[in-house]
This record gives structure tokens, C-alpha cells and sequence, in this order.
């Protein structure tokens, strides 16, 4: 998979269940341009499955988001994002700095996520990644909520994505 050339300065929210392949897509590109809920609670708890520190995750998560956001830096957000409260919070972010905003929609199959899932060192107990997969937004939805530009992870994989 071919990851995009983004807008300068623009926020790409990565949306789907655990073990769709967020992280996986987002690792094509810098270390410095993501920022992952996942690494924080590990900061904060050395665990990166402990929901407790969500908060502090967050809390983090935000301050280097507007960080880069301040300074015209892409940033990939490599979180579930599937919570429409969630994205409303990253598009008022980038409103406010001025950024455009790209989503990337994982619309990976149930099953193709169960598989990969089940596979991972840090499994989601499988009613929980069902649960969140029935979260899943529309490309039309994630337009009426603010995202410029929407892409389906499916046709990144099956075309090789825009260079």
C-alpha cells in the first residue's frame, strides 16, 4: 500500500475498528507526523490497552496536535476515531488553525478485522471490535461533518493509493 501525498499542514484522521490496519498505514509516513492514543496510554501506564489513562491520552494527544497544527505540520491521527463527538473535537482543531482535514475510512470487512485482530500481540476482546465496527461512519457522513476529502482505505490497497 502506497500512502498519499497529503495537503501541507493538514489533520488525517485514520477511522476504523482495532486491527483494521491504522497503524500499519500509518507507519509509511514519519514517526514525527503521528500522533496514536495507543502511544500515550503506554506513556502515561507503560500499557497501551490500559483505557484508564484515556483521559491523560487525550489530554496529550491535543497539545501536540495543536503543536503541529500551530506550526502548518501534517499530522496523521492513528486512533479508532469512530465516535462522532471524537471527530467533531479534531475537525474543531483543525477549523481553528486553519488545516484542511482528510479521513481516511478503513471499511475493512468484519471478518478480514476479526482475523487481524485475533492475530495481534495486544488482541481487543472480539465483542468489543464488533461493537465498534457497527461504528463505522459513511463517506457521505464524514463529509457532512466537516472532512474535505474522504478516502476509502479499500481502494488505497486495490489501487496503491495517489503518490
Amino acid at each position: 500500500m502506497n500512502h498519499l501525498n497529503l495537503p501541507a499542514g493538514s489533520v488525517c484522521t485514520l477511522i476504523g475498528p482495532p486491527g483494521c490496519g491504522k497503524s500499519t498505514l500509518a507507519a509509511q509516513w514519519p514517526d514525527s507526523w503521528r500522533v496514536s492514543l495507543d502511544t500515550y496510554r503506554r506513556l502515561a501506564t507503560d500499557s497501551e490497552t490500559d483505557q484508564s489513562s484515556t483521559p491523560v491520552a487525550v489530554q496529550i494527544q491535543d497539545l501536540i496536535l495543536d503543536a503541529r497544527l500551530a506550526r502548518a505540520r501534517t499530522t496523521i491521527v492513528d486512533s479508532t476515531n469512530l465516535h462522532v463527538h471524537v471527530r467533531a473535537g479534531l475537525l474543531a482543531r483543525a477549523r481553528y488553525w486553519q488545516r484542511p482535514v482528510v479521513a481516511i475510512l478503513f471499511d475493512t470487512p468484519l471478518a478480514t478485522v476479526e482475523a487481524q485482530n485475533a492475530a495481534r500481540d495486544r488482541m481487543v476482546p472480539q465483542h468489543l471490535v464488533r461493537e465498534l465496527h457497527q461504528l463505522l461512519p459513511t463517506v457521505d457522513q464524514l463529509h457532512d461533518e466537516g472532512f474535505t476529502t474522504v478516502h476509502l482505505a479499500s481502494d488505497l490497497t486495490t489501487t496503491g493509493g495517489a503518490r
